[in-house]
């Protein structure tokens, strides 16, 4: 299906999207509302040349919905949930029957094979497992190519580096971040010639060519690029083939429009724009016209590897306020709730800067008159209660530095409340 002709796959998602239309429609209450709303039903839906007259879906319907709004099927028929980090105050959960579960192995092997994968490599999976997807998806694909998978989960460099040099990883699977550190002590331990990496497949959070180069060099691999949501279906929504030229979407079960972020309205290929993925093969939670607000470029430019999936750039950045460290969800607006809890002013400053590859996370927050009289012991008290409750709201642990009153500069319109540096 990967390299079908253009006509036959149109021909599978137009049965697949009209399927699955009807099957929210008679089952998820909350998203038939939504249809009735927009004056479509079932019966407008008859190929994927209808797929705009359908409404779109945000977070926000997410979050409304949480957690079994938009559950398509019996709870007993699901074997799986996975979940968003919840930096918003609520997670969004995503439910899988075991036939979901499947097809998201399959994605990720399409992706490991297309990093050159076989039965006979050996996967390190670093990323993070539980409810995280990054884990359990290149897991599941790694078992799916019958590789020897090493679950390493996140963490703990030194054992990671032992059992790559231990056990022969031939592809590491991580956040590039990661792999950039881990590059970085295997070549402080002056271990790289004991390592057998070939390959890697990296995700989660944005990353640069020039870091891909730096990656590649320090490890003796090829880095390869990978997307996924967690409403949509975890890694392996689009993979890198050899090209390296952008993301092959798994359009047999993923379709992609690129909108306008402002008015919706969709826009030709090769344009700027926000990415919506629309799911047409799963059947628990299986979203339609998901706005990612994640902003990045279509194209059906013929590819070198045979693929004739669709491609989809990097993500280019966020149509949102949203920001992403460390592979992490953060929302200034989970800051200020925290600060406001805890009785700081609203006047705060997030500084996010990326220093050899690793982001670094600052919280500068104002003191209240009050506040700056404490002796520097109370201060030093009051930082570290303000770092631990902004560690268990964002799951991440920012530098936090409270600043003398009035420091933090005002502004007439909106207040600058990101400074991020990161070059990517």
């Amino acid at each position: 299906m990967e390299c079908a002709p253009r006509d036959t796959l149109q021909a599978l998602q137009s049965e697949r999207l009209v399927r699955t239309v009807r099957h929210v429609y008679q089952n998820v209450a909350y998203y038939r509302d939504l249809m009735d709303k927009k004056g479509v039903g079932p019966d407008d839906i008859r190929s994927v040349d209808d797929l705009p007259k359908l409404p779109f879906l945000t977070k926000d319907d997410l979050r409304d919905a949480y957690p079994y709004g938009l559950l398509a099927v019996p709870l007993h028929d699901c074997v799986r949930i996975q979940s968003t980090s919840g930096t918003t105050g609520r997670r969004v959960v995503a439910f899988y029957t075991q036939d979901d579960i499947n097809l998201w192995d399959d994605c990720c092997a399409r992706a490991i094979i297309a990093a050159g994968g076989t039965k006979d490599d050996v996967v390190h999976v670093s990323y993070g497992y539980g409810l995280f997807t990054g884990g359990p998806g290149l897991n599941g694909g790694s078992h799916k190519v019958g590789s020897l998978t090493l679950p390493m989960s996140s963490g703990n460099t030194d054992r990671q580096i032992q059992f790559m040099c231990d056990l022969g990883s031939t592809i590491l699977c991580c956040t590039p971040s990661y792999a950039a550190y881990l590059a970085e002590t295997i070549t402080a331990q002056d271990r790289r010639s004991e390592i057998k990496l070939k390959a890697g497949i990296f995700g989660a959070e944005a990353w640069s060519e020039e870091m891909r180069r730096d990656i590649e060099e320090k490890l003796g691999i090829r880095a390869y690029d990978i997307y996924g949501l967690t409403e949509i279906s975890g890694p392996g929504v689009s993979f890198e083939c050899e090209e390296q030229t952008g993301m092959h979407v798994n359009e047999d079960h993923f379709l992609a429009e690129v909108v306008d972020p402002d008015t919706g309205e969709i826009l030709p290929e090769g344009s700027k724009g926000e990415l919506v993925f629309s799911c047409i093969s799963k059947t628990a939670f299986p979203l339609l016209r998901y706005r990612t607000r994640d902003i990045c470029v279509l194209s059906r430019k013929a590819c070198s590897c045979g693929r004739t999936l669709i491609k989809m750039s990097k993500p280019m950045g966020r149509s949102d306020d949203m920001l992403i460290i460390r592979g992490v969800n953060v929302f200034p607006s989970q800051i200020e709730t925290v600060l406001l809890g805890a009785g700081f002013p609203a006047n705060y400053q997030i500084i996010v800067d990326r220093v050899n590859y690793t982001d670094t996370f600052e919280v500068q927050v104002e003191m209240t008159p009050e506040m700056f009289s404490d002796t520097i012991k109370q201060i030093a008290t009051r930082e570290e209660e303000l770092l631990a409750s902004l560690r268990a709201m964002l799951g991440i642990s920012p530098k936090v530095t409270l600043v003398a009153p009035r420091t933090i500069a005002r502004s007439e319109g909106k207040a600058v409340r990101v400074i991020d540096k990161r070059k990517i």
